[in-house]
């Protein structure tokens, strides 16, 4: 039974929007007394009343299989799913079916209060090694299993220092403020930053070992490597996996959690869930063809193959620079009624913070709030 201050305490933080974390560890520490959705979902899975600005978007139905025939039952659903899963995987082309074990080598140990930083290599692909952050909160109980993040970094020549805070911007050190708070944290390097002098000299080491896959794919799987390993840690629970990332690691949640069930609750921050919202037609993402008349694939689908796990987007929406925003509202109620088909509320939806291309500190608390409760964390 919990006590009467411990209650009380819990929905005074609730009413006033503060996280259970920023309540005091005494809240955080026990799951059970976590509330089963975030208090503010209403407000983030429905569009606004008036959308401003929005071009007319021709998006494939969901619901609707190749025969033309209405989709209106979960086991119909799961059967066009991995039809669509599959032209996904034809598109981006292939990549190695085995994945090496992980065998982690600690190249640096830092000791921050309440937590240990380790610079890790290991193995992506079989003989290419790439380094991480491995962040690991000190007060988990021996036999004890922690939530865990797969925390993908922003474009920025930082790369990994950034977000497991070894230097930068604070507000892009996401990995390590989401250690503090509870969880274990993973950071891996992009490939467009791994032993080579540009995107350009990246991309064009990745085609000589796989000339028919897109860049794409590729951060793709090493996204997934991070949830390799996640897994191979003792002390990480397999089953409250999550996925977050700015700008870049933004897309990489997106297509990490679309095509691995293993994430079970993201964030991404201003990725840009429209083709047109930022450069997704480069070379090292998934290139000119997704600009042709007759090319189908839209990002509605990947939102769809989500369901019904949580995703948040987060939205800047102000200026050139944000790439996300109203614009996003025809792919999330393109998706929603998928996540209807299935026995729980639609956690398919955005915070628009209006301040760009950003991590404003109420998106950052947005961010933090979603993973800790649909995560169940710490």
């Amino acid at each position: 039974m919990v006590n009467t201050s411990f209650r009380i305490t819990l929905e005074l933080c609730l009413t006033a929007g503060i996280t259970a974390t920023s309540c005091g560890p005494s809240v955080a520490a026990d799951r059970s007394e976590r509330p089963k959705e975030v208090p503010w979902l209403s407000e983030t899975v429905t569009p606004p009343k008036t959308i401003r600005g929005t071009p007319a978007e021709k998006l494939s139905r969901l619901l609707v299989n190749a025969n033309s025939r209405q989709i209106t039952t979960l086991a119909q659903w799961e059967e066009w799913r991995k039809h669509l899963r599959a032209a996904w995987m034809k598109f981006l082309g292939p990549m190695p079916v085995k994945r090496p074990p992980v065998k982690l080598k600690v190249l640096r140990t830092d000791r921050l209060k309440g937590l240990t930083r380790q610079l890790v290599r290991y193995e992506s692909e079989a003989g290419l090694k790439v380094e991480g952050y491995l962040l690991r909160p000190t007060d988990i109980q021996p036999g004890k299993k922690r939530a865990a993040l797969v925390a993908l970094h922003a474009t920025t020549t930082e790369t990994i220092d950034q977000i497991a805070g070894v230097r930068g911007n604070p507000t892009r050190q996401i990995g390590l403020q989401l250690a503090q708070r509870g969880f274990v944290v993973f950071c891996p390097r992009c490939f467009l930053w791994q032993s080579v002098s540009g995107y350009g000299k990246a991309v064009a080491k990745f085609r000589q070992r796989h000339p028919k896959t897109l860049g794409m794919h590729k951060m793709l799987y090493d996204a997934q490597r991070g949830i390799d390993v996640l897994e191979s840690l003792s002390y990480v629970d397999a089953q409250r996996i999550g996925a977050v990332g700015h700008s870049l690691g933004a897309k990489e949640t997106l297509y990490l959690t679309a095509f691995d069930q293993r994430i079970k609750a993201a964030v991404a921050s201003e990725g840009g869930i429209r083709f047109g919202s930022t450069n997704w037609d480069a070379p090292w993402y998934l290139g000119k063809r997704i600009g042709e008349p007759r090319f189908s694939r839209n990002h509605h689908e990947l939102l769809a193959l989500i369901a019904p796990r949580p995703f948040l987007i987060l939205a800047g929406e102000k200026g050139s620079g944000a790439a996300d925003g109203d614009r996003n509202w025809p792919y999330l109620t393109a998706a929603q009624p998928v996540y209807r088909l299935y026995e729980h509320p639609v956690r398919l939806g955005m915070f628009n913070h209006h301040r760009g291309h950003s991590i404003p500190p109420k998106a950052f608390s947005r961010m933090a709030d979603w993973l800790e409760t649909y995560l169940r964390a710490p």
